[in-house]
């Protein structure tokens, strides 16, 4: 049975507040804290977009035209590289000159639009393509949601925009006994191919491959590759040589969350080669797996969101506590006065249109989680603020001042 491989790497940078005591309101307009953004990007860049956009260019081109990957970035991240470092920029350019680099479409402020407003979500989405046309180029068909949040209805406003695809998590629960390396569509929306994330095989590079802790560790290519054989021979008669085995991961994976002394890339100059070698393994950008999908496929049928974040694969990492649905609640609501604003040709109405979608970056609401142990862990590793109450309490300081600017209410107390 052979098996497409898709490499798909998340990249995305959010534009991080600044300090914004209630004392500003109504007196500072300025939300954002550019020299951190400005630090974090440039650090990011000389650990793992540079180098492993180098490390991806030399495997391109040794193993052309064989080796294949994809990259959804956020228009937040891109606008990032363009301010403040542009030779990122200019080394995804070399990369999507290849051929062999597809880019996914995405809201393009990492937002959680698509749960809130369908009016926002499809703009979000027409705005990263133009980003993308504008600093990299055009995306393909395929369609990854926020933190790849996925449900019925999150499937039903995509295929409405006319992609061919959606990625989603793997989730236990979701695929249960069901193969997740199988061909299947969206009970909601059968016009959409999913794409689902193998998130053990996924993880055990992005989070696992330093642990030394794990009983795979350190983990070779060679047993790695074993793992994705294994994969290939437990696909189902009825899965017809369209098998698809989806390595999603953020791209700081490479170089910032697992450190170049860990092995990692070497690693990854050494993977392509191994699987290329032993055959039965395809790799392929997310379009390309998506026509490979049959019409009859199995369906998914999602009633309730999931996502790949937290043990809970659900959205509670960014709504799972009172302050962090409150916050979001209050931000959506901005929504017709921006509008509004925005309408009358103010001279400041693509600031405040800007500033507003800045302010819907998940990323604000992650910040706000009280959650535990390991998940809570990984929230505040992420954080810049001391508390998830100091972050709720500074973002609502700058919605305060936002909706004062827009003459709406202010934000209710919480």
């Amino acid at each position: 049975m052979s098996l497409d491989l898709c490499f798909y790497f998340q990249v995305h940078q959010p534009w991080r507040l600044r300090r914004y005591p209630f004392r500003e309101v109504g007196r500072q307009h300025d939300y954002f804290d550019d020299q951190v953004n400005a630090e974090i990007l440039r650090r990011v860049a000389q650990k793992c977009y540079l180098p492993m956009n180098a490390l991806l260019l030399e495997l391109i081109r040794k193993h052309q035209p064989h080796f294949r990957v994809s990259f959804s970035i956020s228009a937040t991240a891109l606008e990032q590289m363009a301010a403040f470092a542009p030779e990122v920029l200019v080394s995804f350019r070399r990369l999507l000159a290849t051929g062999a680099v597809e880019l996914l479409s995405e809201t393009s402020h990492h937002s959680l639009a698509a749960l809130y407003s369908p009016r926002e979500f499809a703009a979000q989405v027409r705005h990263h393509r133009a980003v993308c046309r504008r600093l990299l180029g055009a995306p393909g068909p395929v369609f990854r949601n926020t933190e790849l949040i996925v449900s019925n209805a999150v499937a039903e406003q995509v295929a409405a925009l006319g992609f061919a695809g959606l990625c989603l998590e793997g989730a236990d629960g979701l695929f249960g006994w069901r193969n997740v390396s199988a061909p299947y569509r969206f009970a909601a929306a059968p016009a959409l191919a999913a794409l689902p994330r193998h998130y053990r095989l996924s993880d055990d590079i992005a989070f696992r491959f330093s642990d030394r802790q794990w009983a795979a560790w350190p983990l070779s290519v060679e047993r790695y590759a074993d793992w994705l054989q294994g994969e290939a021979g437990a696909l189902p008669a009825e899965a017809e040589g369209r098998g698809f085995l989806g390595l999603f991961m953020d791209y700081e994976t490479f170089g910032e969350h697992q450190w170049a002394d860990t092995g990692i890339f070497d690693f990854m100059r050494a993977l392509p080669g191994e699987l290329l070698k032993r055959g039965g393994f395809r790799f392929v950008t997310p379009s390309e797996a998506a026509a490979r999908v049959p019409v009859e496929a199995a369906t998914l049928d999602l009633p309730r969101p999931v996502s790949w974040a937290d043990l809970e694969r659900d959205t509670s990492a960014w709504d799972g506590n009172a302050i962090q649905r409150a916050a979001l609640a209050e931000a959506f609501a901005l929504e017709p006065f921006v509008r509004r604003h925005h309408a009358r040709h103010a001279a400041d109405a693509a600031r405040v249109l800007e500033d507003w979608r800045r302010l819907l970056t998940s990323d604000h609401a992650y910040y706000m989680s009280t959650k535990h142990w390991a998940d809570g862990d990984v929230h505040q590793y992420f954080s810049p603020f001391e508390s998830p109450y100091d972050a709720c309490i500074n973002y609502m300081n700058v919605l305060a001042d936002l909706a004062q600017r827009v003459g709406a209410p202010a934000p209710r107390p919480l």
